[in-house]
């Protein structure tokens, strides 16, 4: 009986080797048209890069409501969630689309619509009510991880036309908008009551758990898809001058109105199944 000196190569052998330990590199395993799963080397650049503009922003928010610059914190969120909605759309159409670009979004959703609206409502009012501000803080960042982590595993089984819970980016446009109105109308929204405060704790609970409950709200993903009825542009336009005669409390209605619609739609579903 002879043993060959050659040394035994696999494929795990070879994948341990073709990472050095020191370079950067992503690996991914894509299928083609025939079905055959391939390997591909790298990212892809403008749609990761726009993701890492919206995370950026994020950043720069928890940054700036730490500082106490609520104006600047406010602003970021709003350009990472025109960021967020931008890399997906360049990723679709320049046929760009990824795992890691799927995973990259989640991770810097969370920071954005995640963790920096709940670091700007502690450090602008709930921080007065002590540990239990920091509870509701803490409920909505763990209620925007519970539901990008869910998106993720369901990401190839759910209706694209719909979201399952509020989305994170308009949960983050709500609360922004909540501390906009109050910052505009600082004598009805005193900081300094009580009242207030328990509003806006009751606030950031609600709305993080809209964003893990099993409502269904439409996505508009499929409205530039297809034509609708001229009579259609009448509310839009209604809508949008609501909104020009006072931005934050426009969008805060809005955004309100849209998390109800989840609740009318569900039970008129409900009503028609039975």
């Amino acid at each position: 009986m002879t043993m060959s000196n050659k040394p035994q190569h696999d494929d795990s052998l070879q994948d341990h080797h073709s990472f050095d330990g020191i370079t950067f590199e992503v690996e991914e395993e894509e299928h083609t048209h025939e079905g055959e799963k391939i390997k591909r080397r790298g990212i892809y650049l403008w749609p990761n890069l726009i993701t890492t503009a919206a995370l950026l922003c994020g950043f720069y928010s928890i940054i700036a409501s730490m500082g106490g610059d609520y104006t600047r914190a406010i602003y970021a969120i709003i350009l990472a969630a025109l960021f967020d909605g931008l890399d997906g759309r360049v990723a679709r159409a320049i046929g760009a689309q990824s795992a890691f670009g799927e995973q990259f979004d989640s991770l810097s959703d969370l920071l954005a619509f995640g963790v920096a609206p709940a670091i700007l409502m502690y450090s602008w009012v709930l921080h007065d009510l002590g540990r239990i501000g920091l509870a509701c803080c803490f409920i909505y960042t763990a209620c925007a991880a519970f539901r990008l982590a869910r998106f993720n595993v369901q990401i190839g089984v759910v209706d694209k036309r719909y979201f399952i819970g509020i989305a994170s980016p308009l949960a983050a446009i709500m609360i922004l908008s909540a501390i906009w109105v109050g910052r505009d109308y600082p004598l009805i929204f005193s900081l300094k009551d009580p009242a207030i405060q328990a509003m806006y704790a009751a606030f950031m609970v609600i709305v993080g758990l809209l964003m893990i409950s099993n409502v269904k709200y439409y996505s508009f993903k499929q409205v530039d898809r297809k034509r609708v009825p001229f009579v259609v542009m009448l509310p839009v336009i209604i809508i949008l001058a609501m909104i020009l005669y006072d931005i934050p409390l426009g969008i805060l209605v809005v955004c309100i109105l849209y998390a109800l619609s989840g609740f009318i739609s569900s039970f008129v579903f409900r009503q028609k199944s039975k």
